[in-house]
């Protein structure tokens, strides 16, 4: 018998085994539904990822598609318009940003959410070293090209980024000199017989403008009767839709179109002659007397180009300013008469008088304190004049290189008189003047005597020209308008008392500053370039635009129109490009 009482061992009933392998069973069936629950979710989510993949594919080929479509239409050249050149490339703009959102797994914006921010322009998306300030320091014009939302400090005239492959267009160079051209005319009574332009006014012959007795001081030129000329109201072409103007209205090419104003009779067709794409933004354009050459200003270095053929003739830079890195924008340039030489004017202070032929400075005029805005040769070649930002216009004979005369802008009651703009009428006896304090100021050339100020612009004046027959001065402001000015050409002389409002007529139309004016020899057409990028066409008589040019992706920083042979214009711009148009009659 043992010690201990141990219970005998009973096994458990057959019931709770039972009861343990369906509890096991049960979890084991819950899993497999579990797995089987999973499969198809992970199969549901490879279905979309695919699906997703898919439609990155898709967009993807038709991003490719639009991409090899956009270079065959810019490969056709004129054959293609520009609007549907835009619409392309904002459509690659849309799906690039679609196949980002599908990358990030957001779901694709339709074409119509896309974000102002996406619908830009390719042009705008450009984001280069912009060029150098005008005004004292540099500078005495301070931030305007470029200073849009800029409201700390005083404002700088900047010149606009660079938008083009700086690439030089190569060109020949075995030109070695310029024929002489017969001597213009010392004066245009009535201007040249209009041949291209709306018909012209009846007008009384009138004595050319007599020299009298100069202003007093700085005091103001009252105006002819009649009152101020008011401005002609929102130009029609202010904002239209190049598609909704009819092909009898506009001519165009592959990066360019013009665009007519329906509310006035189409006179001229226009047309792209040549295109000079240079390294820098160009400051200045400028053709020669007989039209047979053509000047662009830019950094450094004045290009010179054979009109007829494109082919460049020769670069002047003088090698002994400043280091190769150094900015020197030349601001001016202009032809003497004969077309044997150029003068250039920089933000070094000094006038050059190049040599074209010999490719060598033969005077270099110095005297000014400030940068060189703006240079014109009489027609006859013996004078020439420049503006600065040191407040003051010089006139120096050509021959001896010594100044004659300094213009002085002292009023004290300006706070900015800096010299922009300066032009010498056809006769050769007056210079007109435009500066940052907003007016017009004309000179006797022979006696250094001031005559005239003209008062209206509500803003900088940035460029003066004279009209062909010299009776009256075209200029062109920041506050988005051009001025016709009457002079006085009574028999009297210069000085005379009149009624007030010596303004003719208003141009309004720019949507931004005007920054270039210039005048066709025959008198009938205004030209002005304007930071809105656009170049405009006016009728002197009526104040009307005849045509809006959009043939550049910056301001328009210069334009100027050729004194003889085919009826031509130029445009110069911060995208690099200066260009050649014609304008002809239909």
């Amino acid at each position: 018998m043992s010690v201990y009482n141990h219970r005998p061992v009973v096994p458990p009933a057959p019931s709770r085994i039972a009861e343990l392998l369906d509890a096991i069973k049960g979890e084991f069936d819950q899993l497999t539904q579990d797995a089987i629950a999973c499969r198809s979710q992970r199969d549901e989510y490879e279905h979309k990822m695919n699906s997703q993949i898919q439609e990155m594919n898709a967009f993807q080929a038709s991003l490719y598609e639009l991409e090899r479509t956009q270079q065959n239409v810019k490969k056709q050249g004129d054959n293609q318009h520009i609007p549907s050149r835009n619409r392309y490339e904002e459509e690659i703009s849309r799906l690039r940003q679609q196949l980002d959102q599908a990358r990030a797994g957001h779901p694709p914006l339709s074409s119509g959410s896309v974000p102002p921010a996406q619908q830009s322009h390719p042009s705008q998306q450009h984001s280069q070293p912009a060029p150098p300030n005008i005004g004292p320091a540099s500078n005495l014009f301070g931030g305007i090209m470029n200073s849009q939302g800029n409201t700390q400090g005083p404002p700088g005239l900047v010149a606009p980024p660079q938008m083009v492959d700086p690439n030089q267009q190569q060109g020949g160079q075995q030109h070695m000199g310029y024929p002489n051209s017969p001597q213009p005319p010392s004066s245009y009574p009535n201007g040249p017989s209009p041949q291209n332009g709306p018909p012209p006014q009846q007008q009384g012959s009138q004595p050319l403008m007599p020299v009298g007795r100069p202003i007093s001081g700085a005091s103001k030129m009252s105006g002819p009767p009649g009152g101020n000329a008011t401005p002609n109201g929102p130009s029609p072409m202010v904002d239209v839709d190049p598609e909704s103007v009819p092909s009898s209205l506009k001519n165009e090419g592959s990066d360019w179109i013009a665009l007519f104003n329906p509310k006035a009779q189409r006179l001229l067709k226009v047309d792209l002659v040549h295109n000079f794409e240079h390294p820098s933004v160009v400051c200045c354009v400028k053709f020669s007397m007989d039209g047979r050459y053509f000047a662009a200003g830019c950094n450094r270095a004045t290009y010179i180009y054979d009109v007829a053929t494109s082919q460049r003739v020769c670069v002047l830079q003088d090698d002994n300013v400043g280091k190769e890195n150094d900015d020197l924008y030349i601001r001016s340039v202009c032809f003497s008469p004969d077309g044997k030489f150029i003068a250039t004017g920089a933000e070094d202070k000094q006038i050059r008088i190049w040599d074209i032929s010999k490719r060598r400075i033969r005077h270099c005029l110095t005297g000014h304190e400030q940068d060189i805005y703006s240079l014109d040769f009489s027609r006859d070649g013996r004078i020439i004049v420049s503006g600065s930002g040191d407040r003051t216009a010089r006139i120096w004979d050509m021959a001896e290189g010594v100044c004659l005369h300094v213009l002085r802008v002292n009023d004290m009651d300006q706070k900015d008189p800096g010299v922009t703009s300066v032009a010498i009428s056809p006769d050769g006896r007056l210079v007109a003047a435009g500066s940052l304090d907003k007016m017009v100021r004309v000179w006797d050339t022979q006696t250094g005597q001031m005559l005239e100020r003209f008062e209206g612009h509500k803003d900088s004046v940035y460029s003066v020209a004279f009209m062909a027959d010299g009776k009256s001065v075209v200029s062109g402001s920041l506050d988005k308008t051009l001025r016709l000015w009457q002079l006085n050409t009574d028999s009297r002389g210069y000085g005379n008392e009149r009624g007030k409002g010596p303004c003719k007529q208003i141009f309004t139309g720019h949507k931004d500053f005007v920054l270039s004016v210039a005048t066709t020899p025959d008198g009938n057409w205004v030209v002005s370039g304007s930071k809105d990028r656009r170049v405009q066409f006016w009728d002197p008589r009526t104040g009307q635009v005849q045509f809006m040019l959009q043939g550049h992706k910056n301001s328009v920083i210069s334009v100027t129109t050729s004194p003889s042979g085919r009826p031509l214009f130029a445009s110069g711009s911060g995208d690099n490009l200066a260009r050649i148009w014609s304008y002809e009659p239909i």
